[in-house]
């Protein structure tokens, strides 16, 4: 515990004195984040389409009711938050289904 505890206090003292330097020898990062995209109904139909997934196994995968999907679809609702930005991978990656197979296909 005592290596935590010191790791905590040099990294504060490190930017105490960072702060009341002139001269800046820590590295400072400026994160620009894309906003979450509103999707129109025909977006949805079309990246759900793109995958070949019909609408319950889409929302399976998105992690959303089947109902969800269909008033997304219908434009009764417009998916947000995390939803959206899976879509945004999605339209992104078209091989992002295959990478991460939350769905799996199984041939009858």
């Amino acid at each position: 515990m005592g290596s935590v505890y010191e790791s905590i206090i040099t990294g504060l003292n490190e930017a105490i004195e960072d702060a009341k330097s002139e001269e800046k020898k820590l590295v400072r990062r400026r994160l620009d984040i894309t906003p979450v995209k509103e999707y129109q109904a025909d977006e949805v139909r079309r990246i759900r389409n793109s995958t070949g997934m019909s609408q319950k196994t889409f929302a399976s995968y998105i992690g959303v009711s089947d109902k969800t999907v269909e008033a997304w679809e219908a434009g009764t609702n417009h998916p947000s938050g995390a939803a959206s930005r899976l879509l945004s991978m999605m339209e992104m990656d078209k091989n992002l289904i295959e990478e991460f197979p939350f769905v799996k296909i199984i041939e009858k």
